[in-house]
C-alpha cells in the first residue's frame, strides 16, 4: 500500500536522509566537519572561560530548565492533560511511548558511534555517555514537537500557537547552544539531535494518522 506523502512524511524523510548523511561523515571522520567541529568548539569554549557569570547562567538552563528528564517530564504532564481532560488514552499513551522511544534510540545510537566528547585542560562543565547525537538536543526537540502536536489537535491557533512556536524554538535552538557553549558536545552532535527528534517527531505523528485513517473506515 502506498504511504501518501503527507507534510509529516515528507518531514521524516528529510529528517532521517540528513541525519544517515551526517552520521556517515562522522563515523568515517570526515576531515573538514572534524576541522569545523574542533574550531567551533575551541571558539566558544573560550569564550566560556572568559565569562564565568554567563557560563554559571547557561548551566542552569542546560541542566535544569531544559535538562532532558525536565522535557521528558512535561511530555508526561501533556500526557496526563490530555487523559484527565480529553479521555484520550489512546493519544495519551502514545505521547508516552514516543519519550521513551527517544530515551532508547538516543542512547542506543550513542552507544553505536561512540563518538568521544570535547576534552579541555580548563573544562567548565562535565557529560557522560558518547557525544553522538545530542541527547538535549533531542530530547528538547522531541518534547517540543509533541506538545505542539497535542496543541494543535486541541485546535490552538492565532497568538497562542505562535507563542507556543516561539517558545518551542527558543528551547531547541537554546539547548542546543548551551551544550555548546559549556564544552561538552560538538556541532554536528548538537545538529543530529536535532534531525534525529525531528524525525521521531513527525514519523510518530505520520503513523499515528495513518491508525487513525485506517480505523475510521
Amino acid at each position: 500500500m502506498r504511504v501518501p506523502l503527507t507534510p509529516s512524511v515528507r518531514t521524516a524523510v528529510v529528517s532521517a536522509a540528513a541525519f544517515l548523511v551526517l552520521l556517515a561523515l562522522v563515523a568515517a571522520h570526515w576531515g573538514p566537519l572534524l576541522s569545523f567541529d574542533r574550531a567551533a568548539a575551541a571558539g566558544l569554549h573560550l569564550h566560556a572561560l572568559a565569562d564565568p557569570g554567563l557560563t554559571r547562567v547557561v548551566r542552569v538552563f542546560s541542566d535544569w530548565v531544559w535538562a532532558p528528564w525536565t522535557m521528558r517530564a512535561l511530555t508526561v504532564a501533556a500526557a496526563v492533560l490530555v487523559f484527565r481532560l480529553r479521555a484520550d488514552r489512546q493519544f495519551a499513551a502514545w505521547l508516552l511511548g514516543v519519550a521513551l522511544v527517544e530515551w532508547g534510540l538516543q542512547q542506543a545510537v550513542k552507544s553505536a558511534v561512540g563518538r568521544d566528547r570535547p576534552r579541555w585542560r580548563h573544562p567548565v562543565d562535565s557529560a557522560h555517555f558518547a557525544a553522538f547525537p545530542s541527547g538535549h538536543a533531542m530530547a528538547a526537540t522531541v518534547a517540543c514537537g509533541l506538545l505542539l502536536w497535542a496543541l494543535r489537535r486541541e485546535g490552538a491557533a492565532g497568538a497562542r500557537w505562535g507563542a507556543a512556536l516561539a517558545v518551542a524554538a527558543l528551547s531547541a535552538v537554546g539547548v542546543g547552544f548551551t551544550r555548546l557553549w559549556l564544552g561538552v558536545h560538538w556541532v554536528s552532535d548538537v545538529l543530529a539531535g536535532w534531525l534525529l527528534g525531528g524525525c521521531l517527531v513527525a514519523l510518530s505523528v505520520a503513523c499515528y494518522e495513518r491508525l487513525a485513517l485506517s480505523r475510521g473506515r
